[in-house]
């Protein structure tokens, strides 16, 4: 098969090596146009693209994907089948329609739950126990295409968002080429989604990050190992921004301190309490314009926390 190939973060890097391992020919790259990154703000390639310009690939970076815009670059490619895999834009349905064979999704849920551009991140803040990789048809309407195969993964109650991700994204590929191959020899097989079943997963806001201690410790907790690696999940002591980088739900009572004062500091951590009567044990942050750093090296430059409120 002569692929096409839609991604641009990390999590798309799996399925492209493994399209490139494959017997399947790669006959170009489709990712967002260079975006400034980092401290510094200066244009680098992102890891689809640093991968696709390393193998001597074509790159497109069309800005715009309409037809009059992108139909000449992408139908020189003589693409039998388009694959997408966190590419970060919705295709329109002409060029969904454009391969012989359409174009197949990488999808990091267990469809028809969590539709949509954080899946992985919402699974965790909402506490689930599980997750999974969805091979999908593209159809115009968001991640609600037939779904032709589907792996599931445990989500363990420490878990944070980016490592389920980076796990997902190695079972996708392995997945997606299988799929491929079904294609093309006639044996894949395409079941509709529910669509009554269906939940949506929002892009992240920088927002969503500020932490509510009224809320359970186990809401709290889901909530800071779900946004990770970004927005991150951040509070405030003395007006100062404080991000929490791991945490765990700890074993002790808040003991009546209203939620967000510190109850315990030391070893074990920076122990909060929560609006249900229960606590949070503090174990990675990062002060504002500082590096990460244990809890304890914090606590050993911030003097007694104990009684201080957070939020």
């Amino acid at each position: 098969m002569r692929v096409v190939f839609f991604g641009t973060p990390s999590f798309a890097v799996p399925t492209l090596s493994a399209l490139l391992a494959s017997s399947h020919q790669v006959v170009g790259v489709v990712t967002q146009p260079d975006k400034p990154r980092g401290r510094g703000q200066r244009l680098s390639d992102a890891p689809v693209k640093a991968l696709a310009v390393e193998r001597g690939l074509v790159v497109l970076q069309p800005e715009r994907l309409r037809r009059e815009h992108f139909s000449t670059d992408f139908t020189a490619l003589g693409a039998d089948l388009g694959v997408v895999a966190a590419y970060g834009k919705l295709l329109p349905e002409w060029l969904i329609d454009a391969p012989r064979f359409g174009m197949i999704n990488v999808h990091a849920s267990l469809l028809p739950t969590y539709r949509g551009a954080a899946p992985v991140h919402r699974a965790v803040i909402d506490g689930a126990g599980e997750t999974g990789v969805t091979i999908m048809r593209v159809v115009k309407a968001l991640d609600a295409g037939p779904m032709m195969a589907r792996v599931v993964r445990g989500i363990g109650p420490d878990e944070t968002s980016d490592v389920v991700e980076r796990d997902l994204a190695s079972i996708g590929a392995a997945l997606l080429v299988k799929v491929v191959d079904d294609l093309e020899g006639g044996r894949a097989i395409e079941i509709p989604q529910n669509d009554a079943d269906s939940t949506y997963a929002p892009r992240l806001t920088k927002e969503e990050g500020l932490l509510d201690f009224s809320l359970a410790a186990q809401a709290i907790h889901n909530r800071i190992r779900g946004l990770r690696p970004w927005p991150t999940a951040y509070t405030f002591l003395k007006g100062r921004r404080l991000v929490f980088h791991h945490a765990r739900v700890s074993d002790r009572s808040a003991a009546g301190a209203a939620p967000g004062t510190c109850t315990v500091a030391g070893a074990q951590g920076i122990t909060i309490a929560c609006g249900d009567g229960r606590t949070i044990d503090v174990l990675q942050v990062q002060p504002e314009g500082r590096r990460s750093m244990s809890a304890r090296d914090y606590l050993a430059g911030h003097g007694a926390l104990v009684g201080q409120r957070f939020g």
